[in-house]
């Protein structure tokens, strides 16, 4: 008979592991070396516990060796899977053209290899290979082009990022303008609910616009608003209130090439109150800081959520942008980092 010793620290844990460790088979052997633990004889452990003498001795070797923690390892690795051999080619395959759904794999699969599996075990084949489901991102326009990501990349290394390093030292305001059209209609999102939940969708009829400039290291938020459209008179507004705030740095203003951001009389009145404009490459949002902070809006006041009137719907977009400052601040710390997402090493489909 093979002899035990178990302190009272172990036999306390084999007491409770033995009903409630996660794992039926771990629980079994903690029952098994509680009994032992107890001095029953080992055939009536065997016995209760229906094993064998040879699965006994097993067990009790695993806790002479290595304790507790030896029996709750399962060294049980079963068949290997007949699609383990088509591996580099199912991963070639998926890497060129990814599935969209469990479904779509497994149909695909089948027609490669003549395999048939069940989607539980084709969704752990999926990411054995190391696939994972992600939400697909998107490039604007003609992002996607080596010569246009080039582009951005060289604006970025040689004209951006020297004057963010100049913000950050103090020697200059650096600023990220931009437009927003808040429409008054329903913005659907997900929520935790125990039945699906309809909200009722406004007209659609009325906009509340958003001319927003957003400091690159003080995350300051300068807005104008209207209710018709933005336009050129928008933008020399803004011009004035950044002038306005006598800052002693050298002023920068990053935007993009909308017409009435380019037109001559924005161009002199900058000049005039010595703000320069740098103007980003063409199809470049994600280089402009501000259009974080319009995503954090819609997802902080407007994605399901239900405004009745358009009043109320312009005053919770108004008091999420005012308390920028303030209940928002650490949020959009983390949110408006001076990190600009690059094309150059993403995956594009054109499938």
């Amino acid at each position: 008979m093979i002899q035990v010793e178990f302190s009272p620290v172990d036999i306390e844990q084999l007491r409770f592991e033995r009903y409630h460790y996660p794992h039926p088979q771990v629980q079994k052997k903690m029952d098994v070396l509680y009994l032992k633990s107890k001095g029953l004889p080992h055939k009536e452990i065997c016995d209760l516990c229906d094993i064998s003498k040879t699965t006994l001795t097993v067990y009790l070797r695993q806790y002479q060796a290595d304790g507790l923690e030896g029996l709750k390892r399962l060294n049980y690795k079963g068949q290997p899977s007949k699609l383990n051999p088509h591996t580099e080619t199912l991963k070639t395959y998926f890497e060129k053209h990814p599935p969209r759904t469990v479904a779509e794999a497994q149909a695909k699969i089948e027609q490669l290899t003549g395999i048939k599996r069940s989607p539980t075990q084709i969704r752990a084949f999926l990411k054995r290979l190391g696939l994972s489901c992600r939400k697909v991102g998107f490039v604007p326009g003609k992002s996607a082009d080596p010569d246009k990501i080039e582009e951005q990349e060289t604006f970025r290394t040689q004209q951006l990022d020297p004057r963010l390093a100049e913000a950050k030292a103090g020697k200059r305001t650096v600023l990220f303008m931009d437009a927003a059209h808040f429409v008054h209609r329903v913005y659907l999102g997900f929520i935790w609910c125990f039945k699906r939940i309809f909200i009722p969708s406004p007209s659609g009829r009325k906009r509340f616009n958003v001319l927003g400039a957003v400091n690159a290291v003080t995350k300051e938020v300068i807005t104008v608003t209207n209710q018709t459209y933005i336009n050129s008179q928008s933008i020399c507004l803004m011009l004035l209130k950044v002038s306005a705030l006598e800052l002693k740095t050298p002023i920068t203003i990053v935007l993009d090439n909308a017409r009435y951001q380019k037109c001559q009389l924005v161009k002199d009145l900058a000049d005039i109150l010595n703000i320069e404009l740098l103007y980003l490459p063409s199809y470049s949002p994600q280089l402009n800081l501000i259009e974080r902070l319009w995503r954090f809006v819609r997802n902080e006041c407007l994605y399901s959520k239900y405004y009745g009137n358009f009043d109320d719907f312009k005053a919770a977009i108004e008091d999420c942008l005012e308390k920028t400052d303030t209940e928002h601040k650490q949020s959009l710390e983390s949110l408006l980092t001076l990190k600009f997402q690059s094309f150059k090493k993403v995956q594009i489909s054109t499938v």
